[in-house]
């Protein structure tokens, strides 16, 4: 930064314990690279962490559940060696992503050798829950437990990562996470490839440990059995909303136990930040100037978090109708379908339930921050909370419409389509930002619309006409799915 002040002020923002839980310890803040790995590296690693369990459970135990393997394996090809091939095709996209990464920091003029060992590292990091994935799918016979087994893992890793770096007596705990290995190879700073060879040595033996499982289970099977005798469990199968209610709990309470997680902590860390940048206005103008107003007060650091909060919850969303395309795709809808119930009704039950969990998860978001700063002395009313995390409920249900749309006329593009709204628009604005595009540009973006609430009330006009947009891409998606084929 061109003033000292505000220099100095970002060192000391970042050796915050607050900040340091939150994005990891600062390492080469003085360099456009290290900056970046410091204050996107963790966001991205989790992105592509949460991607490659998903697609490896998906295109393993998905794929074989519902029966796409038994030609494939009648052949000469053992289970094993089927388990391996598909491991190493979904391990290609983590090798791109890792290259692109370095792309894009060596495009940005950073140093050769720091670029690198981060792009490796992001690169290393998808590899492993790819096996770590690969893993439960051989363990478990169901792709709901081997995905959320795979989840926990993940989850704990980046638990341990955040406790390493903000409490410095733990910090050996980051050795323990793949996560803490990134951190520790400190690109742009040391450049270390010990931690990069430990977190390859352990995808090794994760991949090994998943193919030598394949060859102990049968096909369908698992290495931990199915539970069999238990009491049928008939709750929420009395109509198709309910049972539209009841394939969402689950996943639900997963998502829900990850976002009030993560946002408790915001609530815990709130005071720590915004004192610290209320002691240091040179800072709080640079954020300023950057669109982030009013951070030294608690209403306007939670109002900027608050608004970061449609990018899960609107994956949620995706998410959920992707899961439902997939019960169409696999033959779970064809028996109800059959039956007297028309399919404005299914996709409608699904849209309800839906809008019903993200409704649920902002609202957990909420709470959790407000307990969050009550607990450490902050002041910040329950009802102000819960405005700023419904706040971005619109966006969610743009993410929702739009995949929607792409479950009536293009199913297989209906993650990708809903996580457009959220992911794409957030990436948009913060591209625009960040090379100074022209400003319609910026406006094409539904972030640029969103009001920092609690800071201000909410734009009714812009959230009406945002919500009325989701409604008529719903309805678009509704009657393309009412005129096709299923698992057309």
């Amino acid at each position: 930064m061109a003033d000292p002040a505000a220099a100095g002020s970002i060192a000391k923002l970042a050796a915050n314990p607050a900040i340091r839980t939150l994005f990891g310890e600062p390492i080469a803040l003085d360099q456009a690279g290290g900056f970046t790995v410091w204050r996107v590296g963790t966001f991205v690693a989790v992105l592509l962490a949460a991607w490659a369990i998903l697609a490896t459970t998906r295109i393993t135990r998905g794929e074989e559940d519902t029966g796409r393997w038994d030609i494939l394996l009648a052949g000469q090809l053992p289970l094993p060696t089927v388990v391996a091939r598909h491991l190493a095709a979904v391990m290609i996209l983590p090798a791109v992503s890792g290259g692109a990464v370095t792309t894009v920091l060596l495009l940005a003029g950073t140093d050769p050798v720091g670029a690198a060992v981060h792009g490796a590292g992001i690169g290393l990091l998808g590899f492993f829950f790819v096996a770590v994935a690969g893993l439960t799918a051989q363990v478990f016979p169901a792709r709901s437990t081997a995905t959320g087994t795979a989840v926990a893992v993940l989850g704990a890793g980046l638990l341990a990562r955040m406790i390493g770096d903000g409490l410095t007596e733990l910090g050996w705990l980051r050795w323990l996470s793949p996560f803490g290995l990134l951190a520790r190879s400190e690109p742009y700073a040391q450049n270390r490839l010990l931690p990069l060879l430990i977190l390859l040595a352990a995808t090794v033996v994760v991949a090994y440990a998943a193919v030598a499982a394949a060859g102990h289970r049968d096909v369908r099977g698992g290495l931990v059995a199915a539970t069999d005798g238990r009491r049928p469990r008939v709750a929420l199968l009395s109509s198709v909303e309910a049972f539209a209610v009841r394939r969402m709990l689950r996943p639900l309470t997963g998502w829900a136990l990850g976002i009030g997680a993560y946002y408790l902590l915001i609530g815990f860390t709130t005071m720590s930040v915004t004192d610290f940048l209320a002691d240091n206005p040179a800072l709080a103008d640079e954020a300023a100037r950057a669109g982030f107003t009013s951070l030294g007060a608690v209403e306007g650091f939670t109002a900027t978090l608050f608004a970061l909060l449609a990018l899960p919850v609107g994956g949620f969303t995706a998410v959920r109708m992707s899961a439902f395309v997939t019960a169409e795709t696999s033959h779970h809808l064809t028996l109800l379908s059959a039956q007297p119930v028309t399919r404005l009704r299914l996709l409608t039950a699904e849209l309800a339930a839906s809008t019903g969990g993200a409704v649920a998860l902002v609202t957990v978001a909420g709470l959790a921050v407000w307990t969050g700063i009550t607990a450490t002395g902050g002041n910040l009313s329950l009802l102000a909370a819960l405005a700023g995390a419904w706040n971005a409920l619109s966006i969610v249900l743009l993410s929702l419409g739009a995949a929607t749309l792409a479950t009536g006329w293009a199913p297989r593009a209906t993650a990708f389509a809903g996580s457009l709204p959220a992911t794409g628009g957030f990436l948009l604005l913060v591209t625009a930002d960040s090379i100074g595009a022209t400003g319609w540009v910026r406006q094409l973006s539904p972030f640029a619309h969103l009001a920092p609430v609690p800071v201000t009330t909410a734009d009714w006009t812009t959230t009406l006409i945002m919500t009325g947009v989701a409604v008529v891409l719903a309805m678009a998606g509704t009657m393309g799915f009412q005129r096709r084929d299923l698992q057309g």
